[in-house]
């Protein structure tokens, strides 16, 4: 974690844009922190969060959304 003020991260934009890259920039203005400048987190996929969740890796995902709907829809009947 870097502690900067906010006069130093408008001086030195480019430079601080690289390093949150690496770790995450805590931006002070009055001794106070006003902003938290970091990566993006990598973006997943739905399927991704199931792993570990579905049984078997071959499974058939349009399979199970149609399962899935044939189910609410039996419920409205």
């Amino acid at each position: 974690m870097i502690q900067i003020t906010a006069t130093d991260f408008k001086t030195n934009l480019g430079k601080y844009l690289t390093l949150a890259s690496r770790e995450d920039i805590h931006i002070t203005k009055n001794g106070a922190d006003i902003a938290v400048l970091s990566a993006p987190k990598a973006k997943r996929g739905w399927v991704d969060d199931l792993v570990g969740v579905i049984p078997s890796s071959d499974v058939d995902i349009r399979g199970l959304r149609a399962e899935r709907l044939a189910r609410k829809y039996e419920s409205l009947d």
